[in-house]
């Protein structure tokens, strides 16, 4: 058996286990295929990581940049009370599409809203709403700009609140400093950015499974 099978074994079984489909979440993936859409979703058991995440924060509040199909948003918005706001950026049109009626067949409608539009324009605007601070923020869109997202993030939160940044290993790529590639060098920067960030307590974890070789970032905010 090769390596990367026995990966996705191991994923098969926590994900029948502990993160098993119902027929919204097959349906959110068979919807997303079916409109062409990537197959860049995070694994079920991934899915199930941000819910709890979600849940040992208490969070009333989550921001998510990159949508998708709204697979991963989900999750997140199961984690919601039924008061609580999500708000997701998605820059295409289409994907946008596909999401909120993956979130309408989920329940999650009244709660999660998605804005169309590239996230570095959408950010600002929110922000000009004076919206109460986010609990939770899950990044998950280009890499490029991942230091300016994060540092949105920051803008966009309170003490204790917590930030994901998910695809940061990039199959190990991102211990190369002389990378020209520029998901590595915006991941890169990231990650220096929670190192450094006077308000940030931060750590990476690298992970295997059936999205292959990758890992995430957590980084807590401070007072």
């Amino acid at each position: 058996m090769s390596e990367s099978q026995l990966w996705n074994d191991v994923d098969d079984y926590f994900t029948a286990l502990l993160a098993p489909a119902d027929d919204t979440l097959t349906a959110a993936l068979r919807d997303s295929d079916a409109a062409g859409l990537p197959p860049i979703n995070v694994a079920p058991n991934q899915g199930k990581l941000l819910q709890l995440l979600a849940q040992i924060q208490g969070a009333r509040r989550i921001l998510e940049i990159g949508t998708l199909g709204g697979y991963s948003t989900i999750w997140l918005g199961r984690a919601l009370p039924a008061d609580g706001r999500l708000i997701t950026f998605e820059y295409d049109a289409k994907h946008a599409e596909v999401a909120r009626g993956n979130l309408a067949r989920a329940g999650l409608d009244k709660i999660a809203e998605v804005r169309v539009g590239p996230a570095l324009e959408s950010l600002p605007k929110l922000a000009d709403e004076n919206p109460d601070p986010f609990d939770l923020v899950f990044i998950d869109a280009d890499k490029v700009n991942n230091p300016h997202y994060v540092e949105w993030a920051v803008k966009l939160t309170r003490p204790g609140s917590l930030i994901v940044l998910d695809n940061v290993v990039r199959s190990g790529a991102v211990t190369d400093a002389g990378s020209t590639d520029p998901s590595v060098r915006g991941t890169r920067a990231a990650l220096e950015l929670m190192a450094s960030h006077p308000k940030l307590s931060a750590t990476a974890i690298q992970t295997v499974g059936s999205k292959g070789y990758d890992g995430f970032a957590l980084a807590r905010v401070l007072a």
